[in-house]
Order: structure tokens, then C-alpha cells, then sequence
């Protein structure tokens, strides 16, 4: 029995040794020549992901993602992509690998379809965190210039904390917040919501944030927006319901399907299903995107959250503590400031808001 028994664990020892040898040799990448490794190691950077010369490929501008393919503007024409193998097994922390504006290169196959080989880096970028495992960056749209951050007063109603939250992703992916307050002209049917506007209007000033106040059924203000745009790449984002789609309409005479909002829920339906990339007649381009009911903060710190409250963070050299979070110390400059209405306490809310809710789970992994 003895005998038997020794076996057996000689047999297991030999048995488990190679597994773990397979195992080490599943990870070390020094077995590979460098000549090689490409094949194997694909950078995380998908942008330097290309095999030849970008001189071999056509560049052109995604203007649209479909179920069907990807469409590539080139010059007015439009190309039905597919995405290259290598780019799909991409490992990064990115949920879409590419979004609404972004310039590729790819080579034509026949008339007008092609496979994408690259995507070039990106100047700027809307994203935020993926809504179900918050362990992914969802992209929204690239190479922009200004999120028209589209809210409306009334139905649904004005949320100033879910506009902190884009302000604070578009000046973190390297474009400006604009704030459009649309829908103006129900104002006086709502009166608390008329006195939460003109603070919040007020705050958004002070930390020169540019408001326009407009209205997609009356056509007030739309002039001042319409300029706005001209000779830049907006995209218009913000909840379902607040009349993005309708304001681009109107803007650039277009009939885009719209929905209303509904009095039961104050919610839009998803009226616009996807983003897709306009070019406005007098100069520049547009996107109009889904509406979404909640956005989080991509890969953000606490600490990082203050440098985009400028209005907040100027008061932080008069405060009595150095690391002064601005919530509850003694000797706060920033509460003080609140105190003596020289700072929006909307703003300060919403920076408390923000502080005390951003979550580990919203943060890169």
C-alpha cells in the first residue's frame, strides 16, 4: 500500500510541475525574438497599432458606428469600414475602441467598403464611466472642440450636479464646456425651478462658464448658440428629453426624429439611438448624441475634483489648513466665502455632492 501510495504522489508532483511550467511559460514573453513580439504584445495604445505605412491607407473621419459597419467620411464620401482583427482584441480600459469623430486610416476593398487599420490619437475627448461595470471608459464622441451641455428647465428639470459632472469630463478630455439652458420659455410655469435658473446661471458665470439661455420652440436665443458653433466641432450632450435633437434641428434646418418628455416620469424617451457627426452648411460640425440618465466620472480623484471648481479652488491659500478639503474644516476660506454670498452655493453643493459621491467604483481598476 505503501508503495502505491508513493507513486501516486510522484506521479501528482510530476503532474502539477507541469502545469505550473506551463503556466510560466504562458507568461514569459523572453522566449519570443523581438523581431517577434508584435505579434504577441500589442501595445495598449491602439493608436500605434498599424502594419505599414499610413501612406499605403486612406484617412478619413468616422461620422457614424452602426450594427452594420463603421462609416468613414472621406471627402464627402462616405466608406462602410470594418474594423481590423488585431484593433478588436485590443485589452485597454476603453468599452469602445473607437467613437464619433475620430480620424482613421484604412484600405479600400472593393467600391466603397474597407477595413480600418488605425486610429489616430486623439486632441480631445467626451467620455465617462460605463453605466453597468464603472471598470470601463465609455467614449462619446473625439477631436472636438466644445460640449454643448444641453439642459432644459421644466421637463425633464434642471439638475446642476449632473452638469458639474460633464463640465468636469470635457475640461479633464480637453475641450470646453458651454452650457445650454434650453426650454426657457416655461420658466414661468415653474416658478421654484425659475429662482433655482437664475442661481444657477449666476454660479456658472462667476466661474466663467459661457450660458446660453435659449428656447427650441420660440426660437429665442438660437442666433446667439447658431454663432457659437460656427467654424467649430460641437457635440451636444446631456439627459433624454431636453431638446437636443430639436435645437440641432432648428440650428441647422434639419428634421431629425424628436420626442417628448413625459409629465410622469420628467424623463425623456431615447428619442436619437446614436451619435452621429453633421457638418453645419455655414462652417463646422456637430454631433448629436443619445441622451443618458446618468454619467459618471471617468478614472477621477477626490483630489483631482478640486481643480476643476477654479471659482472653489482660488480661496484655498486663505484657508487655516493647507489640506483643507473645503467641507467641514474650521478656518475654511471656501465656507466663508459661501457664507458671505462672494461664492455660488449651488456651485459649493455641487462640489460637496461631487466629493461625497464619487465612489472607488467610478475610478480606473
Amino acid at each position: 500500500m505503501s508503495e502505491e501510495w508513493d507513486h501516486w504522489l510522484e506521479k501528482k508532483e510530476r503532474r502539477d510541475s507541469k502545469i505550473e511550467r506551463k503556466l510560466l511559460k504562458k507568461h514569459d514573453r523572453s522566449q519570443y525574438k523581438k523581431t517577434d513580439r508584435p505579434k504577441f504584445e500589442k501595445s495598449d495604445d491602439l493608436h500605434e497599432n498599424i502594419k505599414g505605412k499610413k501612406e499605403d491607407y486612406i484617412r478619413g473621419r468616422i461620422v457614424a458606428i452602426l450594427s452594420q459597419g463603421v462609416e468613414v467620411n472621406v471627402d464627402g464620401k462616405i466608406y462602410q469600414c470594418q474594423l481590423r482583427g488585431l484593433l478588436k482584441r485590443d485589452t485597454s480600459q476603453d468599452k469602445n475602441l473607437i467613437v464619433v469623430g475620430d480620424f482613421v486610416y484604412f484600405e479600400p476593398t472593393q467600391g466603397t467598403e474597407g477595413v480600418i487599420h488605425h486610429v489616430e490619437a486623439r486632441k480631445s475627448f467626451l467620455s465617462r464611466a460605463d453605466n453597468l461595470s464603472r471598470r470601463k471608459q465609455q467614449l462619446i464622441a473625439a477631436n472636438i472642440d466644445q460640449v454643448l451641455i444641453t439642459v432644459s428647465v421644466g421637463l425633464p428639470a434642471l439638475k446642476p450636479f449632473l452638469v458639474d459632472r460633464y463640465i468636469i469630463a470635457a475640461r479633464k478630455g480637453n475641450m470646453e464646456p458651454v452650457v445650454v439652458i434650453n426650454k426657457i420659455d416655461l420658466l414661468d410655469q415653474y416658478p421654484a425651478e425659475k429662482e433655482l435658473e437664475q442661481v444657477f446661471v449666476e454660479g456658472l458665470k462667476k466661474a466663467n462658464i459661457k450660458v446660453f439661455e435659449v428656447s427650441g420652440e420660440s426660437g429665442l436665443g438660437l442666433d446667439a448658440l447658431r454663432n457659437e458653433m460656427k467654424d467649430k466641432a460641437s457635440v451636444f450632450a446631456g439627459q433624454s428629453g431636453v431638446g437636443k435633437t430639436s435645437l440641432i434641428n432648428k440650428i441647422l434646418n434639419l428634421d431629425l426624429r424628436v420626442g417628448p418628455a413625459t409629465e410622469k416620469t420628467q424623463k425623456g424617451a431615447h428619442t436619437t439611438t446614436l451619435a452621429r457627426l453633421i457638418a453645419i452648411p455655414t462652417g463646422g460640425l456637430c454631433i448629436d448624441t443619445p441622451g443618458i440618465r446618468s454619467f459618471g466620472i471617468w478614472n477621477m480623484s477626490r483630489e483631482e475634483i478640486r481643480s476643476y471648481f477654479p471659482d472653489i479652488d482660488q480661496f484655498k491659500d486663505k484657508c487655516r489648513f493647507p489640506d483643507c478639503t473645503h467641507t467641514q474644516e474650521s478656518g475654511c476660506a471656501v465656507i466663508k466665502a459661501v457664507e458671505e454670498d462672494v461664492l455660488s452655493p449651488l456651485r459649493y453643493e455641487s462640489y460637496i455632492y461631487l466629493i461625497n459621491s464619487l465612489d472607488d467604483k467610478h475610478a480606473r481598476r
